[in-house]
This record gives structure tokens, sequence and C-alpha cells, in this order.
């Protein structure tokens, strides 16, 4: 079966005020405030009419994945509240090098694994296998974790499925929340992106582990409906792996995983084919 081994992961992240004042020299007694409008006022300057922090400048506060194997299934955000940011890129790295799994997003191209890479590159977290293209494996230089086609180790399904494997056109392109309540997912019924610094300001770094751990949930579910789109998966068998979820969400329950559950339409959801088209 296709895609036997999938790894859809999610992160979350702040503005790093540390190498913030590094990288442009800031007085050390600024506040963190003052730091983050100095950041904002050079790219307002820069004309590209973007006002977020630049991805090198991007802490990782949370990753949460959905890991399924023939034999195997799990979901929760790696590490526990107060895991170093250094540990968590590590765990990630560590476990695309041990496991070579399906890697599975949404907008990873853009913005998770970009913003993954700076963080590895600044704390020295090598990772051989992902950055493999074929010179040491030669069962990678068709198919690696830095191609942007379908073949690819890395499955972006923004981009994917906007029509361009890799490449699709940016007006095509939707937002996850869309896509996943367009097929009977929950979607981000808890909170937005927006609202993650202020949670980690407040120390509610748990309510941003949940909403983390939900969006991997829909990109994962979404992945399963693009592997029976492609006609990789039948849909008993799709079926059957969403019920695999379910089950292992109610025998792992949590107030976020039981909400989940409770706004998951499956009338909508189990709305398939009996057979992929042929």
């Amino acid at each position: 079966m296709d895609d036997d081994k999938i790894l859809a992961f999610d992160i979350e992240t702040v503005p790093d005020s540390e190498a913030a004042r590094r990288v442009y020299d800031f007085d050390p007694a600024m506040s963190e405030a003052d730091v983050f409008e100095a950041v904002l006022q050079i790219r307002r300057q820069e004309g590209d009419g973007r006002e977020f922090l630049p991805l090198p400048l991007q802490r990782v506060v949370v990753i949460a994945v959905v890991y399924r194997t023939p034999t195997t299934l799990y979901c929760g955000a790696l590490g526990e509240v107060d895991t170093p940011e250094e540990d968590l890129v590590r765990r990630f790295f560590g476990a695309l090098e041990r496991e070579t799994p399906q890697l599975v997003s949404w907008n990873g191209t853009g913005f998770d694994l970009p913003v993954l890479h700076y963080r590895a590159l600044r704390y020295g977290v090598a990772a051989p296998t992902y950055w493999e293209t074929g010179d040491r494996r030669t069962d990678f230089r068709y198919r690696n974790y830095q191609a942007r086609h379908l073949s690819s180790r890395h499955t972006d399904l923004m981009e994917v499925l906007a029509g361009g494997g890799g490449y699709g056109r940016a007006g095509a392109r939707g937002r996850l929340d869309t896509v996943a309540r367009l097929v009977g997912l929950p979607g981000k019924f808890d909170g937005s992106g927006e609202e993650v610094l202020e949670r980690v300001r407040a120390g509610r770094l748990e309510e941003v582990r949940d909403y983390c751990e939900s969006d991997a949930l829909n990109t994962y579910l979404l992945h399963l409906r693009y592997l029976y789109l492609r006609g990789a998966r039948s849909a008993d068998e799709t079926r059957r792996e969403s019920e695999r979820l379910r089950h292992w969400l109610e025998e792992h329950p949590s107030v976020s995983r039981r909400a989940f559950l409770d706004r998951w339409n499956r009338e909508i959801w189990d709305h398939l084919g009996e057979s992929p088209p042929s």
C-alpha cells in the first residue's frame, strides 16, 4: 500500500526576540515589545507589504504530529510544555532519520520546513537523510524530501491541491481551515495562529499544543482523502484508516480531542465512492 509510513505535522512559532537583537544590533535594554515593533518597522521600510517577522526570526514553541504505520498510530505534540526548542527540533529530524516516513504538511514548503531548517541551522542539528538528494543513496535520487514534485517524500497538501505539485498558483491555494471544513473536518475550531503569541505570553502553552495537534489531525485526514483521490487507497481503506484514528482519539481522550470528534461531520466525510475512479 502506498504511503505506509505517514508523518503529518504542524508547528507553532513566536518571534525570536533574542535572535532579532543579535541580527539588528538592538540595544540589549530594549523591551521585547519594542524589539518586535522595531523589526516590523524595518519590514515596512523594505516595501514588500508584509508585517510578519522573517522566518529565520521565528522560534518554534510546538511541533505536533500524527504518525501512522501499518502497526503504529500516534497523535500529539512532541515533548512536554517545558521541552526546550532545540530538543523539539532534534526530535523532529531524529524521527525522519530513523523512520524515513512520507512527510505531510499544509504549507510546509512555504513556512514550517523553512523555519525548521533555520532552527536546525541555529542549533547544529544534522539530518543527512532528510537532506539527501541521491549523492549517497541512489533510492533518494528521484524521491527525496527536497524535491518539489508529486513523487517527493514531502507532500505539501496546500500546494498539491492548488494544482501545482509544489508549484500551485498562489490564487488557488486554500486555507487549512477552509478546506478541512469543506470535507466535514473540524478545521480550526479552537483558535487561530494570531492567538499563539498571546497564549504563550500568558503561560497557556498547553492550549497552543492542543491547537497545533488539531491542525496536524486535519492535515493527516486530508492526506487520507488525497490518497483516495489519486487511487492509492480505496474508499473502504480510507474509511478504515479514518476509523482507526477515531478509535485512537477515543482511547486517548482529552478535552481538545473530544471537541475534535464532536465537530467531525461523518456524513460529509464518509461520502466516498465504493472505489477510486479507474
